[in-house]
Protein backbone atom coordinates (compact mmCIF):
# COMPACT_ATOMS: atom_id res chain seq x y z
CA UNK A 1 0.00 0.00 0.00
CA UNK A 2 1.21 2.97 -0.78
CA UNK A 3 0.57 6.31 1.89
CA UNK A 4 0.09 10.14 1.15
CA UNK A 5 -0.83 12.81 3.38
CA UNK A 6 -1.19 16.53 3.99
CA UNK A 7 0.61 17.93 6.84
CA UNK A 8 -0.22 21.23 8.84
CA UNK A 9 -2.55 22.78 11.09
CA UNK A 10 -5.63 23.21 11.50
CA UNK A 11 -7.07 20.95 8.70
CA UNK A 12 -10.42 20.55 9.39
CA UNK A 13 -11.45 22.68 6.52
CA UNK A 14 -9.09 20.69 4.13
CA UNK A 15 -10.95 18.80 1.10
CA UNK A 16 -7.61 17.11 0.06
CA UNK A 17 -8.45 13.60 1.85
CA UNK A 18 -12.05 13.68 0.42
CA UNK A 19 -10.31 14.75 -3.52
CA UNK A 20 -7.25 12.08 -3.42
CA UNK A 21 -9.96 9.32 -2.16
CA UNK A 22 -12.30 10.16 -4.82
CA UNK A 23 -9.86 10.31 -7.68
CA UNK A 24 -8.30 6.59 -6.11
CA UNK A 25 -11.88 5.34 -6.28
CA UNK A 26 -13.17 6.74 -9.86
CA UNK A 27 -9.73 5.10 -11.51
CA UNK A 28 -9.67 2.04 -10.06
CA UNK A 29 -6.46 3.06 -7.57
CA UNK A 30 -6.57 0.13 -5.17
CA UNK A 31 -3.03 0.21 -3.50
CA UNK A 32 -3.41 4.19 -2.23
CA UNK A 33 -4.49 5.83 0.28
CA UNK A 34 -4.38 9.58 1.74
CA UNK A 35 -5.04 11.13 5.43
CA UNK A 36 -4.34 14.26 7.49
CA UNK A 37 -1.68 14.53 9.41
CA UNK A 38 -2.28 17.43 11.80
CA UNK A 39 1.26 18.53 13.04
CA UNK A 40 1.61 20.33 16.38
CA UNK A 41 4.69 21.52 14.64
CA UNK A 42 7.09 20.96 12.00
CA UNK A 43 9.18 19.12 14.17
CA UNK A 44 6.72 16.65 14.32
CA UNK A 45 7.54 15.41 10.87
CA UNK A 46 10.18 13.28 11.37
CA UNK A 47 8.56 11.54 14.03
CA UNK A 48 5.28 11.03 11.56
CA UNK A 49 7.75 9.85 8.82
CA UNK A 50 9.56 7.17 10.98
CA UNK A 51 5.41 6.06 12.20
CA UNK A 52 4.61 5.59 8.89
CA UNK A 53 7.52 3.71 6.41
CA UNK A 54 5.39 3.14 3.57
CA UNK A 55 4.51 7.36 3.35
CA UNK A 56 5.48 7.74 -0.39
CA UNK A 57 4.30 12.02 -0.91
CA UNK A 58 3.04 14.82 1.59
CA UNK A 59 1.02 17.80 0.77
CA UNK A 60 2.16 20.87 2.57
CA UNK A 61 -0.18 23.87 3.90
CA UNK A 62 -0.73 26.64 6.03
CA UNK A 63 1.79 27.25 8.54
CA UNK A 64 4.67 24.82 7.55
CA UNK A 65 5.44 26.01 3.47
CA UNK A 66 8.49 27.36 4.23
CA UNK A 67 9.48 25.56 8.01
CA UNK A 68 9.61 22.53 6.06
CA UNK A 69 12.25 23.29 3.76
CA UNK A 70 14.82 22.95 6.14
CA UNK A 71 13.95 19.07 6.93
CA UNK A 72 14.33 18.19 3.28
CA UNK A 73 17.25 16.35 1.11
CA UNK A 74 16.59 18.50 -1.78
CA UNK A 75 14.17 21.90 -3.48
CA UNK A 76 13.58 22.54 -6.80
CA UNK A 77 14.82 25.10 -8.64
CA UNK A 78 11.48 27.02 -8.88
CA UNK A 79 10.75 26.01 -5.44
CA UNK A 80 13.71 27.20 -3.79
CA UNK A 81 12.91 30.32 -6.07
CA UNK A 82 9.54 30.97 -4.55
CA UNK A 83 10.83 30.45 -0.89
CA UNK A 84 8.19 27.54 -0.17
CA UNK A 85 6.89 23.65 -0.68
CA UNK A 86 4.03 22.48 -0.99
CA UNK A 87 4.50 19.12 -2.66
CA UNK A 88 7.09 16.40 -1.23
CA UNK A 89 7.91 13.37 -2.87
CA UNK A 90 9.93 10.38 -0.39
CA UNK A 91 12.09 8.12 -2.66
CA UNK A 92 12.61 4.48 -2.40
CA UNK A 93 15.96 5.22 -0.40
CA UNK A 94 14.33 7.65 2.22
CA UNK A 95 15.10 10.92 0.68
CA UNK A 96 13.06 13.93 1.08
CA UNK A 97 12.75 16.10 -2.05
CA UNK A 98 10.43 19.35 -2.26
CA UNK A 99 8.88 21.14 -4.71
CA UNK A 100 5.64 24.10 -5.27
CA UNK A 101 2.88 22.83 -7.39
CA UNK A 102 0.63 26.46 -5.96
CA UNK A 103 2.33 28.20 -8.52
CA UNK A 104 0.81 25.60 -11.35
CA UNK A 105 -2.90 26.12 -9.69
CA UNK A 106 -1.96 29.85 -9.58
CA UNK A 107 -1.38 30.08 -13.04
CA UNK A 108 -4.28 28.37 -14.23
CA UNK A 109 -6.17 30.32 -11.57
CA UNK A 110 -5.24 33.64 -12.25
CA UNK A 111 -5.65 32.97 -16.49
CA UNK A 112 -9.56 31.59 -15.92
CA UNK A 113 -10.08 35.08 -13.56
CA UNK A 114 -8.50 37.78 -15.52
CA UNK A 115 -8.83 36.08 -18.85
CA UNK A 116 -6.54 38.70 -21.52
CA UNK A 117 -6.97 41.19 -18.55
CA UNK A 118 -3.66 43.09 -17.48
CA UNK A 119 -4.11 44.86 -14.50
CA UNK A 120 -1.87 47.31 -13.75
CA UNK A 121 -1.56 46.35 -10.35
CA UNK A 122 -2.21 44.15 -7.66
CA UNK A 123 -2.73 43.84 -3.68
CA UNK A 124 -1.70 40.53 -2.18
CA UNK A 125 -3.02 40.04 1.36
CA UNK A 126 -1.31 38.01 2.89
CA UNK A 127 2.63 37.26 3.32
CA UNK A 128 3.02 33.52 4.24
CA UNK A 129 3.97 30.63 1.95
CA UNK A 130 1.05 30.74 -0.20
CA UNK A 131 1.72 34.75 -0.96
CA UNK A 132 5.12 34.27 -1.99
CA UNK A 133 3.76 31.46 -4.73
CA UNK A 134 1.25 34.07 -5.75
CA UNK A 135 4.25 37.05 -5.71
CA UNK A 136 6.26 34.48 -7.80
CA UNK A 137 3.16 34.10 -10.16
CA UNK A 138 2.18 37.83 -10.96
CA UNK A 139 5.98 38.59 -10.98
CA UNK A 140 5.59 36.06 -14.07
CA UNK A 141 2.88 38.21 -15.70
CA UNK A 142 4.52 41.36 -15.08
CA UNK A 143 2.14 42.78 -12.48
CA UNK A 144 3.70 44.96 -10.08
CA UNK A 145 2.48 44.03 -6.31
CA UNK A 146 2.07 45.39 -3.06
CA UNK A 147 1.83 43.15 0.60
CA UNK A 148 -0.50 43.63 3.43
CA UNK A 149 0.65 42.06 6.69
CA UNK A 150 -0.40 42.21 9.74
CA UNK A 151 3.44 42.40 10.42
CA UNK A 152 4.50 45.77 9.09
CA UNK A 153 8.02 44.67 8.85
CA UNK A 154 6.71 41.81 6.06
CA UNK A 155 4.64 44.14 3.95
CA UNK A 156 4.29 47.38 2.36
CA UNK A 157 1.32 47.87 4.55
CA UNK A 158 -0.77 47.28 7.00
CA UNK A 159 -4.31 46.34 7.58
CA UNK A 160 -4.19 49.67 9.45
CA UNK A 161 -2.47 51.32 7.37
CA UNK A 162 -3.94 50.64 4.07
CA UNK A 163 -4.72 53.60 1.72
CA UNK A 164 -8.31 53.48 0.11
CA UNK A 165 -6.85 54.97 -3.11
CA UNK A 166 -4.49 51.67 -3.00
CA UNK A 167 -7.11 49.39 -3.06
CA UNK A 168 -8.86 51.31 -5.66
CA UNK A 169 -5.99 51.21 -7.73
CA UNK A 170 -4.96 48.06 -7.68
CA UNK A 171 -7.39 46.15 -9.80
CA UNK A 172 -6.40 42.70 -9.11
CA UNK A 173 -6.50 41.82 -5.14
CA UNK A 174 -5.69 38.00 -4.22
CA UNK A 175 -6.50 36.85 -0.72
CA UNK A 176 -3.83 34.85 0.23
CA UNK A 177 -4.13 34.53 3.70
CA UNK A 178 -6.16 31.92 5.82
CA UNK A 179 -8.80 34.52 6.72
CA UNK A 180 -12.21 33.47 5.93
CA UNK A 181 -11.93 29.78 6.09
CA UNK A 182 -14.66 27.24 7.32
CA UNK A 183 -15.21 27.26 9.99
CA UNK A 184 -14.66 31.29 10.25
CA UNK A 185 -16.71 31.64 7.30
CA UNK A 186 -17.93 35.61 8.81
CA UNK A 187 -14.13 36.63 8.48
CA UNK A 188 -12.72 38.72 5.97
CA UNK A 189 -9.54 40.55 5.60
CA UNK A 190 -10.24 43.63 6.84
CA UNK A 191 -9.65 46.18 3.64
CA UNK A 192 -11.89 49.38 2.81
CA UNK A 193 -14.20 47.18 0.41
CA UNK A 194 -15.96 50.71 -0.75
CA UNK A 195 -13.28 51.01 -3.28
CA UNK A 196 -13.63 47.88 -4.97
CA UNK A 197 -15.14 47.90 -8.20
CA UNK A 198 -16.61 46.51 -11.24
CA UNK A 199 -13.30 46.87 -12.91
CA UNK A 200 -11.65 44.75 -9.76
CA UNK A 201 -10.79 41.23 -9.75
CA UNK A 202 -10.47 39.32 -6.36
CA UNK A 203 -9.02 35.98 -6.34
CA UNK A 204 -9.29 34.08 -2.86
CA UNK A 205 -6.81 31.28 -2.27
CA UNK A 206 -9.65 29.49 -0.16
CA UNK A 207 -12.00 27.29 -1.52
CA UNK A 208 -14.55 26.36 1.61
CA UNK A 209 -16.75 28.00 1.79
CA UNK A 210 -17.10 28.22 -2.08
CA UNK A 211 -17.86 31.95 -1.37
CA UNK A 212 -15.98 33.38 1.49
CA UNK A 213 -16.43 36.93 2.99
CA UNK A 214 -13.78 38.54 0.66
CA UNK A 215 -15.42 37.20 -2.16
CA UNK A 216 -19.09 37.50 -1.03
CA UNK A 217 -18.00 41.79 -0.42
CA UNK A 218 -16.55 41.86 -4.13
CA UNK A 219 -19.51 40.25 -5.46
CA UNK A 220 -21.63 43.32 -3.96
CA UNK A 221 -19.16 45.65 -5.37
CA UNK A 222 -19.07 43.78 -9.11
CA UNK A 223 -16.27 42.62 -9.35
CA UNK A 224 -15.12 39.53 -10.77
CA UNK A 225 -14.37 36.85 -8.56
CA UNK A 226 -12.79 33.61 -8.42
CA UNK A 227 -12.14 30.60 -5.44
CA UNK A 228 -9.16 28.86 -4.81
CA UNK A 229 -11.07 25.27 -6.34
CA UNK A 230 -8.93 25.95 -9.90
CA UNK A 231 -5.68 25.81 -8.22
CA UNK A 232 -6.71 22.81 -5.04
CA UNK A 233 -7.70 20.73 -8.16
CA UNK A 234 -4.37 21.76 -10.35
CA UNK A 235 -1.81 21.72 -7.09
CA UNK A 236 -3.46 18.21 -6.43
CA UNK A 237 -3.06 17.00 -9.90
CA UNK A 238 0.66 18.46 -9.98
CA UNK A 239 1.76 16.89 -7.34
CA UNK A 240 0.23 13.01 -8.17
CA UNK A 241 2.35 13.50 -11.11
CA UNK A 242 5.40 14.32 -8.73
CA UNK A 243 4.82 11.47 -6.29
CA UNK A 244 4.60 8.99 -9.53
CA UNK A 245 7.41 10.25 -11.17
CA UNK A 246 6.43 12.37 -14.01
CA UNK A 247 8.73 15.54 -14.71
CA UNK A 248 6.56 19.13 -14.39
CA UNK A 249 6.31 21.14 -17.53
Amino acid sequence: MRRFGLIGRPLGHSASASYFTEKFSKEGISDCVYALYELPGIGALTGLLEQHPDLCGLNVTIPYKREVMAYLDSVSPEAQAIGAVNCIRRTPDGRLEGFNTDIIGLREALSELLGLAEPEQALILGTGGASQAVQYALAERGIPFALVSRDPAKGNYTYANLPCEVVEQSRLIVNASPVGTYPNVTQAPTIPYAYVTPEHYLLDLVYNPEVTQFLDYGRQRGARILNGHVMFVEQAEASWRIWNGEELL
